[in-house]
């Protein structure tokens, strides 16, 4: 009798390959929504720390400005501007999301205060359009 009610069990334990495979069809239908969704916010999320980086980096400039009266050659005299000064709380001027360099134009000519700090973003080449368009701080919010 003892026999009988093992091997019953045994027959009764683990799952049938019907139930597997409805299991894998849910777990693959949840995936096909749910990671389009997490890649999205992702690409959104990049896009707000290099608008915040490049909004801290601008404000790094002004002071810059306030202090010295002309505006930096380069990023890196945020850090030393010759003076033993350094405007930026770092010790290195940080890379974007996409593990670029920002990149800053000065003003081109004398009395010009429009300077651009930018990010070419995620294609890494200028232009673009949508999630591959240039953030700079002359960004406009789309929403």
């Amino acid at each position: 009798m003892k026999t009988l009610q093992k091997n019953n069990r045994r027959a009764q334990a683990g799952f049938s390959l019907a139930e597997m495979m409805v299991v894998i069809v849910i777990i693959g239908l949840l995936a096909s929504v749910v990671v389009p969704n997490v890649m999205q916010k992702l690409f959104t999320a990049k896009d707000t720390i290099a608008k915040s980086e490049i909004t801290m980096i601008g404000g790094a400039v002004n002071e810059y400005v306030m202090a010295n009266g002309d505006y930096p050659d380069s990023l890196d005299q945020l850090l030393d501007d010759g003076r033993g000064e350094s405007y930026f709380s770092k010790k290195s001027i940080p890379k974007d999301p996409w593990d670029m360099e920002y990149m800053y134009d000065p003003p081109s000519a004398p009395g010009e205060t429009d300077f651009r700090i930018y990010t070419y973003a995620n294609d890494k080449m200028p232009g673009g359009e949508g999630k591959n368009a240039d953030i700079d701080n002359y960004y406009q919010d789309e929403e």
